[in-house]
């Protein structure tokens, strides 16, 4: 009989992720200025009415068990949202890669700062008045654009110079 080795840990092989999910929490943080919202499942822009890139935070872990890193955090984790006809819409968050060992890491993501954002940009897309959203950047390691996706698909406002 030949025996199979199978690893107790599966490897991350997602370079972005959409969290319909969070759908529920998205509309309830627009209903007081925007009537209906969709999400749009698919991801392509050429059905896009528009496109802003920013970014969220998110906590990620290394499943790569010779990696010596456990994980990290960012507070720059690039995301993507779409907006489409009829206050439809869509984000993509993207993934980053270990440090260390350069596999892609699980991401636990920040949901508060995820519907922030996608709210903020819809309200803004739907013409409803709205102050800038001003954000104090805060120390921590320097952004390594190599080791994100969203960077590396130029969507990261880091990497575009943006702040």
């Amino acid at each position: 009989m030949v025996r199979k080795n199978f690893s107790t840990r599966k490897e991350e092989m997602r370079a972005s992720f959409m969290y319909q999910s969070l759908h529920q929490d998205v509309v309830k943080a627009v209903s007081d200025k925007i009537a209906s919202t969709r999400f749009h499942e698919k991801s392509n822009s050429r059905d896009s009415n528009n496109e802003y890139s920013t970014h969220v935070i998110g906590r990620f872990k290394c499943n790569n068990n010779a990696c010596s890193k456990d994980g990290w955090s960012s507070k720059k984790v690039a995301i993507l949202i779409r907006g489409y006809p009829g206050n439809g819409y869509n984000a993509v968050v993207f993934n980053q890669r270990c440090k260390s060992c350069n596999k892609l890491g699980t991401l636990t993501l920040d949901e508060e700062s995820y519907v922030d954002r996608v709210a903020y940009r819809l309200k803004k897309w739907a013409g409803v008045p709205m102050e800038r959203q001003y954000y104090t950047p805060k120390g921590g390691l320097p952004h390594e654009s190599s080791l994100g996706e969203g960077c590396k698909r130029g969507v990261c406002r880091q990497t575009n110079g943006w702040v």
